[in-house]
């Protein structure tokens, strides 16, 4: 019972067991791709603002293995990102699309928005 009320306020306790057993795994890749993986985690973390953890937890397993499986073959690292490492963090995260923070605010916007053009679309007057 104790648990349920804890993952009520913090989340899920499994979700954040897999996410540092996720980040132990970087820890131990080589250090170039280690390097990588950590760059390209920060960058997800800033940009990715996922908010499904079920979501979340699947990209980061999928994420350190396509690192591991690179340095058990000794793919170079601008063999997996390309020449450029932006396009390949948004291209990646695209594919794990789910709620976003940022979903609550283009809400927001666009309710402030229609209610300050009027229900029916018209413009209200000064």
């Amino acid at each position: 019972m104790v648990a349920k009320w804890i993952e009520t306020l913090t989340g899920s306790l499994e979700q954040k067991k897999q996410y540092k057993q996720y980040m132990a795994r970087i820890e131990a890749l080589p250090e170039s791709y280690r390097s990588a993986a950590k760059a390209l985690h920060r960058y997800f973390m800033y940009q990715g603002g996922i908010l499904d953890g079920d979501t979340l937890v699947t990209m980061l397993g999928d994420f350190v293995d396509l690192w591991e499986r690179a340095a058990t073959d000794g793919t170079p690292v601008r063999a997996i990102v390309g020449d450029d490492p932006v396009e390949f963090a948004e291209t990646f995260l695209q594919a794990y699309s789910a709620k976003q923070w940022i979903d609550k605010e283009r809400e927001r916007l666009r309710t402030a928005i229609d209610a300050a053009a009027g229900v029916d679309g018209g413009e209200k007057s000064a």
